[in-house]
């Protein structure tokens, strides 16, 4: 029984490393919630960059790369790149573009509902707990929960598309005035 219960964990970590890793040409929206502000916006997984589009309250777009980032401002007009591993950004492109990230975490399963977590120390030595929620069948990103000292950040998410067409300069760190 032990060992039934061990192996089904690990196939079930398993399963949810390789479904995020599956996720390339993929869109979701999300609501998220510090504990005292709601934001609104859209996902994007590319293959090798992530695009973060807030649209309420403010209009902002992230775009982020294993070593480049940038930030725009829609009203302000207003980009800024940046490393984002010196930011709170980061865990957007350790949970879509690394998985292997999770390699190390912990896996809950509970009715079907699977829950995985990893707990750590960021570059800025700050505690970090980043919990991926899945509905497990099918297997469905929900939710994420990232807590870095104690701060509560919670997305939930919603209306996925999967085998999405972007055009190529979709995920170019270019201020997006510049595109059009």
């Amino acid at each position: 029984l032990f060992t039934f219960k061990v192996y089904s964990a690990s196939e079930d970590k398993a399963e949810a490393l390789n479904y995020l890793s599956s996720l390339s040409d993929f869109s979701a929206s999300f609501i998220q919630s510090d504990g005292e502000n709601l934001s609104e916006g859209k996902v994007y997984i590319g293959k090798k960059r992530v695009r973060a589009e807030y649209f309420l309250p403010t209009k902002i777009l992230i775009i982020l790369g294993e070593d480049k980032a940038m930030y725009y401002d829609y009203v302000l007009e207003e980009d800024e790149f940046f490393n984002p591993k010196n930011t709170n950004a980061w865990f957007f492109y350790e949970i879509f573009r690394n998985p292997l990230f999770f390699e190390d975490g912990k896996i809950k399963v509970k009715n079907n509902e699977l829950l995985l977590e990893k707990k750590g120390i960021d570059n800025e030595e700050n505690n970090f707990v980043i919990r991926v929620l899945f509905e497990k069948k099918p297997m469905v990103l929900r939710g994420i929960e990232i807590i870095i000292n104690n701060n509560v950040l919670k997305l939930s998410v919603y209306n996925h598309s999967y085998n999405e067409v972007f055009h190529k300069d979709f995920f170019k760190l270019i201020n997006p005035k510049f595109l059009n």
